[in-house]
């Protein structure tokens, strides 16, 4: 018998799991997938990431720092759909990495997986109050300073916090609320309820393309690359580009490592492969479908938001509806914010939608206690005690960490989470090459090396800090395994009853 830490998942026990009466209410079909995907990608990343992928590292280069994040998302989104249709289950990369990396790869990847959709939450929820408090100014009202954002925030001049007198974010607190009381009542509420919000997006997004168009001044692209086109790093000493007064690096690269967290949601479309009608061909579809249209749309509204306003007087809080407010159009303000609050609140809805369900497979397998977090409401058929946790989780973050702080820390979790699929996907081939596999990523192994090596240059592009934020988040990830999920796993339960197989 084999290393413990590493035994696999079998597929055919994975698939089984699926015909209990704990399985989650498929009703799902492409369209629904692909609105899921639309409405977890469209929203922060053009509402809000542009502003800040423009001024702080990229400028109008922002365009190709889109194109680039889209190119190493499709490399990922394709070894993504191979697996969703191979194992159409709850738990996305972690049940993945249970079946062909192992044990202590599962749990790396899940505790990853659990950064990432509980942080880009409140990241999300952070940016709906913004955009919240922008569309009241519209109509003269302020809302209390004292309750409008975090209580600190990051300077990246100096590179240190700073206090901004305020208390905490309400407005995020209530967002939030509200998301996790629609997530309890259930999957096929939550969907049609993201149906309408993503409809109403993106006729907010054709409306900025086709109107800003008209306000872009292509002197304003010049100089299309100020601080370059690369901005790598590693470890926080940068090897190509420039460097911010933080360390941290500057350049198109550098910018489409910041706003890769636009990205992140086609993956949480494999986190619903439980709940799809077909899932070997609808979860592939909406995962490859979503990322397509998204990309477009984000590289067509950054050209236009770079061409309109300079990209070092970007507002970095609401950069869009300001854009338009500084050409002489409050009414198209008021338009673009009820779209941001609308857009984003979908994101939101599908985020916090995918956490509860990696959080599931993980208890299915006594990673972490199942009486809790595999609780499945009998009438509902959701994982309401972990989406009422994660609501809660989400809510503290998002009223006290700022933007900057949480979108990089997104990131980097993200792709990690990118790099062990694509990876897993060379090694499924190898030790599983029969297995059925109604969609197949295509041009391996190129695919999944180009997405590994995409991924690892964005990830050396992000400051040296979130690098020790992510050791920091897994060392905690490694001690609750050690403590509880090795010894209740259902690995060593096989392995107890002479049944495990590595």
């Amino acid at each position: 018998m084999g290393n413990p830490l590493f035994a696999r998942k079998p597929l055919a026990l994975l698939l089984e799991e699926m015909k209990g009466e704990n399985r989650l209410r498929r009703v799902l079909g492409p369209v629904t997938l692909t609105s899921l995907g639309v409405g977890a990608i469209i929203g922060t990343g053009i509402f809000i990431l542009t502003g800040v992928g423009a001024h702080d590292k990229a400028g109008p280069a922002l365009i190709l720092s889109f194109a680039a994040s889209g190119v190493a998302c499709i490399f990922a989104a394709l070894c993504y759909a191979e697996f969703a249709s191979m194992v159409p289950v709850a738990g996305s990369a972690y049940t993945y990495a249970y079946a062909t990396l192992g044990e202590l790869f599962a749990w790396i990847i899940g505790w990853d997986l659990v950064l990432e959709y509980a942080v880009g939450s409140a990241t999300v929820a952070h940016g709906w109050s913004a955009h919240f408090q922008d569309f009241l100014k519209s109509f003269g009202i302020t809302f209390p300073h004292a309750f409008s954002t975090a209580p600190f925030d990051f300077n990246l001049e100096t590179g240190n916090f700073l206090l901004t007198g305020t208390y905490f974010d309400l407005p995020a607190i209530l967002i939030t609320a509200v998301i996790t009381a629609i997530l309890v009542k259930g999957i096929k509420e939550s969907a049609s309820f993201n149906a309408g919000m993503v409809i109403v997006k993106l006729v907010i997004v054709m409306f900025v393309i086709a109107v800003g168009a008209f306000f872009v001044d292509p002197k304003n692209w010049q100089p299309f690359a100020p601080y370059g086109l690369t901005g790598v790093s590693f470890f926080g000493h940068t090897l190509f580009g420039q460097t911010g007064p933080n360390g941290a690096p500057l350049g198109m690269l550098a910018g489409a490592a910041i706003i890769f967290f636009a990205y992140i949601g086609f993956d949480s479309v494999s986190t619903h492969a439980e709940e799809a009608r077909n899932p070997r061909r609808d979860v592939p579809i909406g995962i490859i479908a979503s990322l397509i249209i998204c990309t477009v749309l984000y590289i067509a509204v950054s050209a236009i938001l770079t061409g309109m306003v300079r990209y070092d007087q970007i507002d970095i809080n609401a950069p869009v509806a300001q854009a338009f407010a500084v050409r002489g159009m409050p009414w198209a303000q008021r338009l673009i914010d009820v779209g941001a609050v609308t857009g984003i609140t979908s994101v939101l809805l599908v985020m916090m939608l995918s956490q509860p369900r990696v959080l599931l497979a993980m208890a299915r397998d006594g990673m972490v206690p199942e009486s809790f977090f595999g609780a499945v409401h009998p009438k509902f058929r959701t994982p309401w005690k972990s989406t009422i946790l994660t609501g809660f989780f989400v809510g503290s973050m998002a009223t006290f960490l700022p933007l900057r702080v949480l979108a990089e820390l997104t990131n980097i979790g993200t792709l990690l989470a990118f790099v062990i699929v694509c990876a897993a996907v060379l090694i499924m081939r190898k030790t599983h090459p029969n297995a059925e596999r109604p969609f197949r990523a295509p041009l391996v192994p190129f695919v999944p090396i180009a997405g590994i090596v995409c991924c690892l240059v964005l990830m050396f592009s992000l400051p040296a800090e979130n690098w020790w934020r992510l050791i920091i988040w897994l060392a905690v990830g490694f001690v609750i395994y050690f403590s509880y999920g090795r010894r209740h796993s259902i690995m060593a339960r096989l392995r107890a009853e002479g049944k495990a197989t590595s």
